[in-house]
């Protein structure tokens, strides 16, 4: 069961870096999301590949994909559908929206208003959609991959905690390296690569590389390493807010997602280093608030509180 999670799991990464070239790191971090059963957040400039690389995604898997794109008209109703007056039948029916596919894009997610963003809060937690007093179970497996640019803030709203809460990490493509950004202009001459990528998982092999997700290992220290961590963002005169349970659990799942993306069944300190930075510092406030919309300095003070707990042997 494990060693299937793992060939999921590289068969994945291979395909999309096929397409999405030079960035082995970000690709690694999104199937490592998808494993875990959790949404990720990319935050980057224009043009560098967020919205390549959740194409590349959804087209690597045999599966349904949306792309919602965030404007400040954009509806809650947008996202989740609506209830339909039929003159036929004389009868409301539901029309389901875009966020009922297996992998969403959501595209310059702080352009929407917050009542437009929350549309996807019990979606993001539940997996599931409720209107006019019916829930309506979403397709599994579901990942929601948000973008948002970090430079540009016209005409945007700040992303409210709980719905950053949402996100398993915060993580960013990059520039390419010149030799990888070559290979991009060539692979481009007859057109889009990621328009012709194959899949090369089923929806249910995912599936079931999230369920062996949850069977790793995580030693008794090592859960005691990661509630230190998580302990210290609440009581460091360093950070306003602290992170939630909820974001303990997912650091959690994040942990055991990365195991399996080793080859492992069981989880190391490395893991949980690993992944600290990138899973918690969106979930915080820190004191100063004028470093609040600083990602480099939330970052930073995250690393020094991790350099401050030691590391169980």
């Amino acid at each position: 069961m494990m060693q299937h999670a793992y060939e999921t799991a590289r068969r994945l990464r291979e395909n999309m870096e096929t397409v999405i070239l030079g960035k082995n790191e970000a690709v690694r971090s999104i199937v490592l999301t998808l494993l875990a059963g959790e949404h990720l957040l990319l935050e980057d400039v224009p043009g560098v590949g967020k919205t390549l690389a959740a194409k590349a995604l959804a087209g690597s898997i045999d599966t349904e994909f949306s792309r919602i794109q965030f404007t400040p008209d954009l509806l809650p109703s947008d996202i989740t559908g609506s209830s339909i007056y039929r003159s036929d039948t004389r009868e409301f029916q539901f029309t389901r929206g875009p966020i009922f596919s297996n992998v969403v894009l959501a595209d310059e997610i702080n352009r929407a208003p917050p009542r437009t963003q929350s549309a996807l809060l019990e979606a993001m937690s539940d997996g599931q959609v409720s209107a006019d007093g019916t829930t309506y179970p979403l397709p599994q497996p579901f990942i929601v991959v948000a973008t948002q640019n970090p430079f540009e803030f016209e005409g945007t709203y700040v992303l409210p905690e709980s719905q950053m809460d949402r996100f398993l990490m915060r993580t960013s493509i990059g520039y390419p390296e010149r030799d990888s950004e070559r290979m991009v202009l060539q692979s481009h001459r007859s057109g889009e690569p990621v328009d012709s990528i194959k899949s090369v998982v089923t929806a249910d092999e995912v599936v079931a590389a999230q369920a062996a997700v949850r069977s790793v290992r995580v030693d008794e220290s090592l859960q005691d390493y990661l509630l230190e961590i998580v302990a210290l963002t609440r009581t460091t005169d360093v950070f306003r807010l602290g992170v939630s349970t909820r974001a303990a659990l997912s650091f959690y799942r994040g942990c055991q997602a990365r195991a399996v993306t080793e080859q492992r069944d069981f989880v190391t300190p490395d893991d949980v280093k690993s992944l600290a930075v990138t899973t918690l510092s969106h979930r915080v406030l820190v004191d100063d608030f004028s470093a609040n919309s600083s990602r480099d300095t939330v970052e930073q003070l995250m690393a020094e509180l991790l350099r401050s707990i030691p590391v169980p042997v």
